[in-house]
């Protein structure tokens, strides 16, 4: 009998920025892997003597991230500490002849799509079969399911259309077989992903198959919560809160990146949505599907954004009280329809206005937080932290959003179980809960 031998050569493969490329990096492991290579993720102290930087280039903090790692390996490479060196990702498509210029440690750079050639320059053929097989990276019990790739917007201010291309959706027959691959490995929770969700079928449909599609899942055995990340608000598919109503496993929570309250920085950030177009959206989401969480991102310093326009955004967040919110600054990209514009809003004012931003935010999320004690929930167990169980609730994502605490001391629990917890107390972002034999009500 054959036995299979690993190849010589140990990869460490680095991921830089969001979700969308963390799924592109469980691929390139997946790949590599089928390939006959030994390959970690992330390891800190790995003693691969080959890297692949999966890099980010969304704003200048994270650009500024994905060059300093990668000139942290670079200069690895000069003392000897690895062989090779490979970069890809969104930052390598986008500014791929600087970087080749000003890191010329760098055996090669590779862009978005370009997975088939960094795979050649391990002697890897691309396997078309393990598409819906990757390992993955979290926790066992969830993962990101990616749906569609690129992005037909406009918006001012974005640059992901020149780094991931024009939209492309991927078949419901692909997602459903991930999702059982998935699903068998363990894997409860899927967090559906992709640059602009909604858009979702409309070039293999000629229709928003969304609602379709989270159908699907939903059948998918195994699978317990489906969560709906980065929808775009124009043009909404309003049925989608009506599947969500009617299957259980869709959490209620979505993930709706609004970007302003002024309807006059949303015409030129290029939203094709006004103000109040959106608060008739939030409403209509809230009558549909009661206690959905609206996790959602706000852009400050856009340029020619008023100290009234901001006010106006201000008074928008106070409305509307958004369960989960998050803030960017203004990041003056090239090639984008916002470059054309002055820069105006001093770096510190950005900074200045998110942080105001984010203290209206934190006093609406402890009043929130507050009103759910003596509540039941059903929460999924992400880790043991400390003197800590920590899980969430329906209405929280990993990382970004809340989480629930669970005295160790008091209780053994599994990682990636759900479980019933009463909430006892709670701060600004984070809620204390004990196990309850109650139901839980949400």
């Amino acid at each position: 009998m054959k036995t299979k031998t690993l190849r010589p050569d140990k990869v460490n493969v680095i991921t830089l920025g969001c979700s969308k490329n963390l799924v592109d990096s469980e691929n390139i492991v997946t790949q590599l892997r089928a390939g006959d290579y030994e390959v970690s993720h992330d390891v800190e102290k790995s003693d691969a003597n080959v890297v692949v930087v999966n890099t980010c280039g969304f704003i200048d903090l994270a650009k500024e991230e994905s060059v300093n790692t990668i000139l942290t390996q670079a200069e690895r490479k000069s003392r000897g500490e690895i062989d090779k060196l490979y970069v890809t990702g969104c930052l390598s498509q986008r500014y791929k002849d600087n970087l080749e210029e000003e890191i010329p440690e760098v055996d090669d750079f590779f862009g978005t799509m370009e997975l088939k050639g960094l795979l050649n320059r391990f002697d890897v053929d691309y396997r078309h079969e393990l598409i819906g097989e990757r390992v993955i990276t979290t926790p066992l019990h969830y993962a990101y399911l990616k749906i569609s790739e690129g992005c037909n917007r406009t918006c001012s201010f974005c640059a992901i259309p020149l780094m991931r291309g024009k939209h492309i959706s991927r078949s419901i027959e692909s997602l459903v077989a991930e999702a059982q691959h998935l699903a068998r490995n363990g894997v409860k929770e899927l967090m559906l992903i992709a640059q602009e969700l909604t858009y979702y079928g409309l070039d293999l449909y000629k229709k928003r198959a969304l609602p379709e599609l989270l159908n699907a899942l939903c059948d998918v055995d195994g699978i317990e919560w489906v969560r709906l990340h980065y929808a775009y608000p124009s043009k909404f598919p309003r049925e989608i809160f009506d599947v969500m109503a009617e299957r259980k496993e869709i959490c209620n929570y979505l993930d709706i990146p609004l970007q302003h309250g002024s309807n006059s920085v949303l015409k030129r950030m290029r939203r094709q949505i006004t103000v109040e177009e959106t608060e008739d959206l939030i409403a209509y989401a809230r009558e549909r599907v009661p206690n959905i969480a609206i996790r959602t991102t706000m852009l400050v310093g856009h340029p020619g954004e008023t100290e009234e326009e901001f006010e106006e955004l201000c008074a928008f967040v106070r409305r509307n009280r958004f369960e989960r919110l998050g803030v960017f600054q203004y990041s003056h990209e090239e090639d984008t329809i916002a470059h054309d514009y002055p820069d105006d809003v001093a770096a510190e004012t950005k900074a200045d206005r998110a942080n105001r931003l984010m203290e209206i935010q934190q006093g609406i999320s402890y009043e929130l937080n507050a009103a759910r004690i003596g509540q039941v929930y059903k929460v999924l167990i992400d880790r043991k932290e400390g003197e800590f169980f920590v899980g969430r609730t329906y209405a929280d994502s990993p990382e970004v959003d809340n989480e629930v605490l669970i005295e160790a001391a008091d209780h053994y629990l599994r990682i990636g179980d759900f479980v019933n917890a009463e909430i006892i107390s709670a701060d600004d972002y984070d809620i204390y809960g004990q196990l309850s034999e109650e139901a839980a009500s949400a």
